[in-house]
């Protein structure tokens, strides 16, 4: 069949957006009362205090999807996450939920705002816009070349590795502190070097001035100090953001709070989510006195509280309702749930334990810790005090070490690789009979 060479008609489309129609998304049908009360709050400081499984994540999306719905300009609005995938998550199911307009909103971590801001108005506190940025890997490098130079002209038998120093000069920063004050409580063992570690510290900080480098924390000290000094900075930054949501608030650190505060001024649109309860980053600086500071720091606070849980049964939450209410400061909470059944947890007490089982469950007390649960009901705690995996027979309450340092199953180059791994959180699954652990340090599963 011969080819058609005549010219093929042509039509001309544009693209426009058809904004929400009014009563678009169903609050009353999807959101509890309480959720819903956080929702629909107009202007001004909203905490909302949410206990576990009570729909907080949901709360936020929400909230995010009525503020657009509303015709608050999706670019002024921040959203503020401890993972960049979490903001990511949370801003795709708004679009769904609403519309495309949600793609707009400005998501991150604190440090990647940090960055977008600073890359603009670096200049103001004397970096310039095309600073390199430090991973910890590279922090530590840069401190190991400095260490080399102080500790080689000394006869030290013991000096912190260049790890341990990046790790104190990191927690100083997030805990607020000098770095005199994070080597006396977190290595004391060192204060007999102080002198070297301070000087290695300062020399620290002035190459990367010198050399326009920023590391993680920098990123956060950096912004507090361009939004604390710099007036017109602050204003041109705080009315790009007119309304800012926080996740997770009650695991940020001193410099989020001052920076949260900072951004707000002249509107004090800030929701912050989180719970008092579930603070557990503290040895990374985490400060859960925020949580409880922010009606103080932002009058006119509005609490709401999100109780109802979706996850659990009402006998553990009766216990756990019975820990939280023995906590000497607190938002006072009482977590409930519609689901039925469950039975009575029992407390397996210290006394039960034989052998060395009493100081392992110290160590899960006071320690970051991970626990899994076999087919026969045993734990295996993961003892980051000692460095080693404890197994507790649900029968009996006896503790035996299955894993880590000096047990023979760890050879080679598992044991050293065990005792790394549980100097700091440790992630541990079971399948079947076997017990998998995340071995950070060496990049490798363990079995």
């Amino acid at each position: 069949m011969p080819r058609d060479d005549r010219p093929v008609p042509t039509r001309r489309y544009t693209v426009r957006e058809v904004p929400a129609s009014p009563g678009r998304i169903d609050y009353d049908g999807v959101l509890n009362p309480r959720q819903r009360e956080a929702v629909l709050h107009g202007d001004g400081p909203l905490l909302v205090i949410a206990g576990a499984g009570t729909g907080k994540t949901r709360t936020l999306i929400y909230r995010v999807a009525r503020l657009v719905e509303t015709g608050v300009p999706p670019a002024s609005i921040l959203l503020l996450t401890f993972t960049r995938r979490a903001s990511e998550e949370m801003l795709r199911r708004a679009s769904l939920l609403l519309d495309r307009r949600c793609d707009r909103v400005s998501g991150g971590t604190f440090h990647s705002f940090a960055n977008t801001v600073l890359r603009r108005y670096a200049g103001a506190i004397g970096f310039g816009e095309s600073f390199t940025i430090l991973d910890r890997a590279d922090s530590e490098e840069l401190v190991g070349l400095l260490r080399h130079e102080v500790h080689v002209a000394h006869k030290t038998v013991r000096f912190p590795r260049k790890e341990t120093l990046a790790d104190l000069f990191s927690r100083a920063v997030n805990r607020g502190e000098d770095v005199a004050t994070a080597v006396e409580r977190d290595a004391p063992h060192f204060l007999y070097c102080l002198d070297d570690i301070l000087r290695i510290h300062g020399l620290y900080g002035k190459a990367k001035r010198d050399r326009n480098l920023m590391d993680y924390d920098d990123l956060l000290v950096h912004l507090a100090t361009l939004l604390r000094e710099h007036g017109g900075v602050r204003e041109a930054v705080s009315g790009a953001h007119r309304h800012i949501l926080v996740d997770e608030y009650q695991d940020t650190n001193r410099i989020q709070a001052e920076i949260l505060r900072l951004l707000a001024t002249g509107h004090d649109n800030v929701m912050t989510v989180g719970d008092d309860s579930q603070s557990i980053y503290s040895f990374r600086g985490a400060r859960f006195r925020n949580i409880l500071d922010f009606p103080s720091e932002f009058p006119g606070t509005k609490v709401v509280y999100l109780e109802e849980n979706y996850r659990s049964v009402q006998p553990i939450l009766d216990v756990t309702n019975e820990i939280i209410a023995r906590a000497a400061e607190k938002f006072p909470k009482r977590l409930f749930t519609t689901r039925g059944g469950g039975e009575k947890p029992s407390l397996l007490g210290r006394d039960r334990f034989a052998g060395d089982g009493g100081l392992a469950v110290q160590a899960m007390l006071n320690f970051p810790s991970a626990v899994v649960v076999d087919r026969a009901g045993a734990l295996y705690i993961a003892d980051t005090l000692n460095h080693r995996i404890r197994r507790v027979d649900p029968q009996t309450g006896i503790i035996q070490t299955v894993a880590g340092t000096g047990q023979t199953k760890w050879s080679g180059d598992g044991g050293p690789g065990i005792s790394a791994t549980l100097n700091e959180p440790v992630a541990m699954a079971l399948h079947g009979t076997n017990l998998y652990i995340a071995d950070q340090s060496n990049n490798r599963i363990r079995m």
